[in-house]
């Protein structure tokens, strides 16, 4: 079975006095979903715009990564594809790239 498709996502930066807030939205064609980032430079530290930008959008993606591993395992167990009791992956019926070789 082949499939394609596009998700299209936009990522939003703001930074004022030395904090940072991300917001990535992602736009599957059948969800929209928004994560949203933060980093605060330490004011002993030289304040280095771009590290706050990786950081708060790093963590911004980290809160759509969890947000779409919900939905998937919402889904996989509508399916009857949850996790087994011999698993100790919550997510037992798909492998994670770990896994692949």
């Amino acid at each position: 079975m082949s499939h394609t498709t596009e998700w299209k996502t936009r990522t939003y930066l703001f930074e004022e006095d030395g904090t940072t807030k991300v917001r990535v939205e992602l736009d599957t064609g059948t969800n929209r979903l928004t994560g949203q980032g933060t980093a605060r430079c330490n004011p002993t530290d030289k304040d280095v715009p771009e590290i706050g930008d990786e950081l708060a959008t790093a963590r911004a993606l980290e809160d759509l990564a969890a947000q779409l591993k919900r939905i998937a395992q919402r889904d996989m167990a509508a399916v009857g594809a949850g996790p087994r009791p011999e698993s100790l992956k919550p997510y037992g019926g798909w492998m994670d790239g770990a896994d692949v070789r």
